[in-house]
């Protein structure tokens, strides 16, 4: 028998650049450390054995990996992209079975086939791959260094979960339920009020399985029947109150095609596709918490029948990872696409891993931030999104290259460069290319008679304290005032003596003079203080670029809650402007994130590059803007 997985291929280099290391197991210790840790040690798995026979799509013993080590999960529906909630649950389950020995598969949990695409499937293997996770792993003992790929779909299963549910049929554990689905509601009843059996519940084993086979036959209507568990309609947990395990549905899948016109509910399938795959922690969010006495109760009844074997797999749970002033319902994220709020998944405002990837968020910051949020059982705190981009800020300042960009450009002339310089001279200066790895080595680039400058760093009536280029003028107390000195940072230290502007009373050009001797690295560096230290980038030389600005799509700090989400949506979270970069970014690469002197993170929008257009997208500001 095959192993249901899918074909080789997660490991390809992104445009030529290898998918960089994952960062080390946190030092930090949690419960699920302690869970597994424990069950290393008594060999709580070393002895299973599964049953099933072939072609019920159970997982193949031979080829598996030593059963003493453990075996994890990640489980997305293919119904839209990965967001940043997924981040810390890829990042729990992959890392763990790295740090133990074990393995962690990649399974697609597609049994809604009404909302999921291929394109969710390669947009989640893709993510996985740029979170710097293999899922073909050396997991064939018989065979060192073989590679198995640990990519998984739970439609492999439903020839078993079909076994499975005639086998509950048949030992009295399930039902036939033809009552409207307004019915089914009322009768479940609530938290303070029992449920009422189905008029249904009684029927005998053999009405039960026939009818059972009359769906899936496709006979009955969408909607005319489920198949429901027989538990407890009066459980206070009302997850257990006969919950439904299979419904009709007349939908082409993804990966199945028109076989099956019932699929089944991701209750029933998700501990059966555990079970079949031989993971022993199961580790899911707090909200998955009331759904695990049924998990227990389903994999209970199938080691009685003798589908499965002791001892089966065990669900943990940990609290979800809550950012402030950002959604991760997919039903919502799906809502800001479609009625255009966003310009698709990947839009560099969405919290999702395609749209974080754009925005210049890197892998190894993402696995920072999960681990600083922690691994509790807690639920319902709320982490800061400053947390994130001070991760950000952490892992990229060692290793990012630095450049100047000048973003509001405005026009500084020095009038006395050519009789000092001489006429047409370009003056060399470099700078190190990161200040915090003498290897990257120097970036080079020429100081000239015409410079752009932010038009911030010149004020024409200087406010108090202000440190940066203004021009001559007399005070309150008519007391005349310098124009002031400042460095141009790596080049020299210049002097205002004034500065041109249009009808409008708008600046358009600030007038300087150069102290030649004052050039930094020289001797003559020091010889002029100056207490304010600005960028610039050559007129003669200076890259034109767009740069999008971008800030949180969501002004409420627990956005959702609004009946209409535009009501919530930040109006100024993308403003794009055309401003000048180093000479040397002419040719960056994609993808690639520096540091604009002063100004911020910056990364290559891949998309505008493949476009053969040089666009940079702000990741975040140098400090924390949004902290309270």
């Amino acid at each position: 028998m095959t192993s249901p997985t899918a074909p080789h291929g997660d490991n390809k280099n992104n445009g030529g650049k290898q998918a960089a290391a994952p960062a080390a197991p946190a030092a930090p210790s949690n419960f699920l450390r302690h869970v597994i840790e424990a069950d290393l040690e008594q060999g709580t798995y070393a002895s299973r054995r599964w049953g099933g026979g072939p072609g019920d799509g159970a997982f193949h013993q031979a080829g598996m990996p030593d059963p003493a080590k453990i075996r994890t999960r990640f489980p997305p529906e293919p119904n839209g992209y990965l967001h940043i909630g997924h981040a810390k649950s890829i990042w729990l389950n992959f890392e763990l079975a790295r740090e133990y020995g074990g393995v962690c598969h990649l399974r697609f949990d597609d049994t809604n086939p009404e909302k999921e695409e291929q394109e969710y499937v390669d947009s989640i293997r893709e993510a996985i791959r740029w979170m710097g996770y293999s899922t073909a792993l050396a997991d064939v003992p018989a065979q060192p260094g073989a590679e198995q790929d640990h990519v998984y779909y739970a439609s492999n299963y439903f020839d078993f979960m079909y076994r499975a549910a005639e086998y509950l049929v048949t030992a009295g554990h399930a039902y036939v339920d033809e009552q409207t689905p307004e019915e089914m509601r009322a009768n479940r009843g609530d938290f303070g009020k029992p449920g009422t059996d189905s008029p249904y519940r009684s029927r005998t084993a053999e009405d039960n399985l026939a009818r059972l086979r009359q769906m899936k036959a496709g006979e009955l209507p969408d909607g005319a029947a489920v198949l429901r568990a027989k538990i407890d309609m009066a459980s206070p947990n009302i997850n257990l109150r006969d919950p439904t395990l299979y419904r009709i549905r007349r939908a082409t899948h993804h990966n199945t095609g028109d076989r099956w016109c019932i699929y089944p509910m991701y209750t029933f399938a998700h501990p059966i596709e555990d079970a079949l795959e031989q993971i022993t922690h199961s580790i899911c969010t707090l909200e998955f918490e009331d759904q695990r006495p049924f998990y227990d109760w389903l994999m209970a009844r199938l080691v009685e029948g003798g589908l499965l074997t002791a001892p089966p797999p065990h669900q943990y749970e940990f609290a979800r990872l809550n950012v402030t002033h950002v959604i991760t319902s997919k039903r919502k994220l799906r809502q800001l696409v479609e009625e255009g709020h966003v310009d698709g998944w990947d839009d560099p405002r969405m919290p999702t891993l395609a749209g974080l990837r754009r925005r210049g968020y890197t892998p190894e910051a993402l696995k920072l931030f999960c681990e600083r949020s922690g691994t509790t059982k807690t639920g319902g705190a709320w982490t800061e999104y400053a947390a994130l981009e001070a991760a950000l800020r952490d892992t990229l300042d060692p290793v990012a290259p630095r450049a100047m960009a000048v973003l509001d450009p405005l026009k500084l002339e020095i009038t006395n460069w050519d009789a000092a310089m001489g006429a047409g001279h370009l003056e060399p200066c470099h700078a190190p290319v990161n200040p915090h790895d003498e290897s990257a080595g120097q970036r080079h680039f020429t100081f000239g008679r015409t410079l752009w400058i932010e038009r911030e760093d010149f004020q024409a009536v200087p406010e108090k304290g202000y440190r940066r280029l203004y021009p001559p003028h007399t005070n309150g107390s008519q007391q005349a005032i310098d124009g002031n000195k400042v460095r141009l940072k790596y080049g020299y230290v210049v002097q205002c003596i004034g500065f041109e502007q249009d009808a409008d009373g708008k600046v358009t050009k600030v007038l300087a003079e150069v102290l030649p001797e004052t050039k930094s690295g020289t001797p003559g560096a020091d010889s002029v203080k100056v207490k304010g230290v600005i960028g610039w980038v050559g007129a003669h030389d200076a890259v034109p670029a767009e740069v999008r600005l971008y800030e949180r799509l969501f002004k409420t700090e627990q956005p959702g809650g609004a009946d209409d989400i535009a009501e919530e949506l930040n109006d100024a979270s993308l403003s794009t402007v055309q401003g000048y970069v180093e000479a040397g970014l002419a040719a960056a690469v994609p993808e690639t994130s520096y540091q604009f002197e002063r100004v911020g993170y910056f990364v290559v929008d891949a998309k505008a590059a493949a476009a053969g257009r040089l666009v940079f997208n702000r990741t975040s500001g140098l400090k924390d803007s949004w902290g309270k």
